[in-house]
């Protein structure tokens, strides 16, 4: 017997960490509904109940229709949810997730902002991407030839090491078959990972758009996240799928990601190198009170004052 429907409302002081969540779910073809707390899909083969606390990002693929309510219980909770195509390699668009401070927002502005620390975080995300390699001194286009050739270098060595033919990256956007069987992997690998790198950005508010390595593209920071795993979990998870068998690459990719990303923490690992890359103290993000709903004024000399009151005159009134 269920007990979904026994629970009381949730509050954002109840949320699920990001870390502790699934990393996707996937569904197409079914209507997607609220019953209390959790989300239900409903098909030809009957209903199916998932707490929605326990998302992270929520793709919505081919043939599916959500309700009003499903939006609002998910938007409670905190997850991201994308709307993308067939098999999950097609963006269109997506929810914003709910968070409450603005303090790695404003960080990442700030590193942002400026070209010489915009340039020492692309540094620091190749330094997590290839740990045996010191990128102190490269210029953008010495950190764009060297990524080039480590990726190369991966593709190489996963064909080798699985028995494939590797004949190159091939993918045509919007046609999914188009590519051989570890290409279509490989999409499907990269999409996914799209969206798990989109919940984490989301759910600690900072912004998709601010990339310090891509740019000009509303998911530049999304881009920027989702490749520091693309070498070590991506392509070779991928590529063993493909080696597998070459039959419903698409479905088998998703499940293997999302098992492999539960197996190593990768959400919680995640949270963290976003943390590392933008704060100087990344503990400062977990600290008591950084989670709550606190709205201030800036003023002069880098202070924030109380909102909520008025400032025009000696007698301070309560606004709200």
């Amino acid at each position: 017997m269920t007990t979904i429907s026994r629970r009381s409302a949730l509050t954002p002081r109840h949320l699920t960490r990001t870390g502790e969540r699934l990393s996707f779910v996937y569904l197409e073809r079914c209507t997607v509904h609220r019953d209390a707390n959790a989300i239900t899909a409903e098909d030809a083969a009957g209903t199916t109940h998932i707490p929605s606390a326990t998302i992270g990002t929520l793709l919505l693929g081919p043939g599916t229709r959500i309700t009003h309510q499903a939006m609002s219980v998910l938007g409670e909770t905190g997850a991201a949810v994308c709307w993308v195509g067939e098999h999950g390699v097609r963006y269109y668009a997506g929810g914003r997730a709910l968070s409450r401070s603005a303090a790695l927002m404003e960080a990442q502005a700030h590193q942002w902002a400026n070209p010489r620390r915009r340039l020492a975080v692309a540094r620091a995300m190749y330094r997590l991407r290839f740990p045996d390699e010191d990128p102190a001194g490269l210029s953008r286009h010495e950190l764009l030839g060297r990524e080039g050739r480590r990726v190369k270098d991966c593709y190489k060595a996963q064909a080798a090491r699985t028995g494939i033919t590797w004949r190159g990256r091939n993918y045509t956007p919007g046609d999914f078959t188009s590519g051989d069987a570890v290409n279509q992997a490989v999409t499907a690998a990269a999409q996914c990972m799209y969206g798990v790198a989109h919940a984490v950005v989301a759910s600690l508010g900072c912004s998709p758009a601010l990339g310090f390595v891509h740019s000009g593209h509303e998911l530049s920071f999304v881009l920027d996240i989702a490749d520091l795993y693309k070498t070590e979990i991506g392509i070779p998870l991928a590529f063993d799928v493909a080696a597998d068998d070459d039959q419903d690459v698409g479905p088998r990719t998703r499940r293997a990601l999302r098992d492999r990303i539960n197996e190593t923490s990768l959400l919680d690992r995640c949270v963290d190198d976003v943390k590392r890359l933008l704060l100087a103290d990344p503990a400062s993000a977990t600290a008591p009170g950084a989670e709550q709903d606190v709205v201030t004024l800036q003023s002069d000399g880098g202070h924030d004052v109380a909102a909520g009151r008025n400032y025009g005159g000696p007698d301070e009134e309560t606004t709200w």
